[in-house]
């Protein structure tokens, strides 16, 4: 999801009247340097992020559910009544239906859909097709997000070595992701795997924090150079969801709908995201 906040290379603040921590020194040492820095609000407390974590557990559930299920010959739209019946049924809230006037409880997107795939009767999952079914779930007022791919039946060697690479992309970006890093630390890990293998990365779509709302700071693009973006520090939340092209980076948003993403030369596209929590000693995966 493409975001566009208004940064502030002075977001850090110390607490007023309390001394200093170790932390607060370490990121001011980055800022003074004109690096981009988090808010303080960024920096979820423990009771955030056991919220978070126990709302990505729901949303595991969800797509092992999914996984479960989906077959060919159903339609996109029962795939989205089960996810949508099941988070329900499990205490949560799909967060995709209604914001912002998107219609159903998941995304799925299929071939040279990139993203935001709208579900449907008339669609009808076939032998050879690549899916991405994207899951966001509120629980008691917290989010987590994550999205995996789903070969139907048997598909294309160069197929299924998108949908590998794709996801040899998050997992890059991951090991990329280290206390005070920054953004384009991941989003050039990232790029440079999916170069390597003969794919492109989306850029017009990113990774985003996330947790206490659907979307929030930092933007987390999936190509850019080093040193580069927001400094990711601990107590930040925040997901890595690369989306790898077969051809060209370049996509176009659907005229009639304005929600669904394709490629613009047709090629497939391949995402794996997840919800992550980065800790003192690197990340916590919060979705699986």
């Amino acid at each position: 999801m493409r975001n566009t906040f208004n940064h502030n290379p002075r977001n850090w603040h110390p607490i007023k009247g309390q001394p200093l921590t170790d932390m607060d020194k370490r990121i001011l040492s980055f800022q003074n340097r004109g690096k981009l820095c988090p808010k303080r609000e960024l920096i979820k407390t423990k009771e955030q992020i056991e919220g978070i974590r126990r709302a990505g557990v729901l949303n595991t559930a969800v797509l092992d559910m999914v996984s479960e299920n989906i077959k060919e010959g159903m339609s996109t739209e029962a795939l989205n009544q089960l996810v949508h019946n099941f988070t329900i049924e499990h205490g949560g809230v799909p967060a995709p239906l209604n914001y912002e006037g998107f219609p159903k409880s998941v995304c799925i997107s299929i071939n040279d859909v990139v993203c935001h795939g709208i579900p449907s009767e008339d669609e009808i999952l076939q032998e050879g097709d690549i899916v991405n079914v994207d899951t966001t779930t509120i629980l008691d007022g917290y989010y987590a997000d994550a999205s995996r791919m789903f070969i139907i039946g048997k598909t294309t060697p160069e197929k299924e070595r998108l949908v590998n690479v794709a996801r040899e992309c998050l997992e890059v970006g991951m090991n990329a992701a280290t206390p005070y890093c920054f953004v384009g630390d991941i989003g050039n890990a990232i790029a440079k795997h999916a170069h390597k293998n003969g794919y492109t990365i989306v850029r017009d779509l990113c990774g985003h924090g996330t947790g206490n709302d659907f979307h929030e700071e930092p933007d987390v693009e999936h190509y850019g150079r080093k040193g580069t973006g927001m400094l990711l520090v601990p107590g930040m939340v925040f997901t890595i969801e690369p989306m790898v092209n077969m051809g060209d980076w370049e996509v176009v948003v659907d005229e009639e709908d304005g929600w669904q993403i394709y490629t613009e030369d047709g090629l497939p596209s391949a995402q794996w995201e997840h919800t992550f929590l980065m800790t003192d000693n690197g990340l916590e995966i919060l979705t699986h």
